[in-house]
This record gives C-alpha cells, structure tokens and sequence, in this order.
C-alpha cells in the first residue's frame, strides 16, 4: 500500500468518525456549523497572526479541509507538529 492509499484511508475515517459524532448531537446542523467555523476561523487567525508567534500555517487544500472538518483542535495538533 503507498502513502497515498493509506492518507485517503485515514481521511475518510477521520470523516466517518465526524459525521458519527454529529449525527448524534442534538443540533445536529448547528454543531456542525459551528465546529466548521470555529476551525476555519483558528486556521485564518493562525494564517494572519500566527508568523509573528512562529506558528505560520499555510492556507492549502489540506489544512482548509482538516479544520473544517475537525475544527479548532486540527489546527491546534498542527501547530503541536510544527514544533515537534
């Protein structure tokens, strides 16, 4: 299996996992909204701001998707990998 097979594998879990979890929220559309826009707004804040604190995140396709699907904690594990 190659990296690529195995990423779009994980992703595709990570989405399952998501949709579980707000399937069996009460308010199921607003959580989801809410979590989307939480992260997108870490990522834009983190893009803006964050090269002044060293914790510069690019904005591309990968890290778009990520924090909109897993919101505000995607952003914060990827500004944890940047200093490990």
């Amino acid at each position: 299996m190659d990296t690529g097979m195995i990423f779009f594998i994980v992703c595709g879990a990570v989405l399952a996992a998501m949709i579980v979890y707000y399937t069996r929220r009460r308010h199921k559309l607003l959580s989801a909204l809410f979590g989307s826009a939480s992260g997108f707004a870490a990522l834009l804040l983190v893009n803006r701001f964050g090269g002044e604190l060293g914790a510069y995140l690019p904005l591309n396709a990968f890290n778009i998707c990520g924090s909109t699907v897993l919101g505000a904690p995607f952003v914060a594990a990827m500004i944890i990998c940047k200093y490990i």
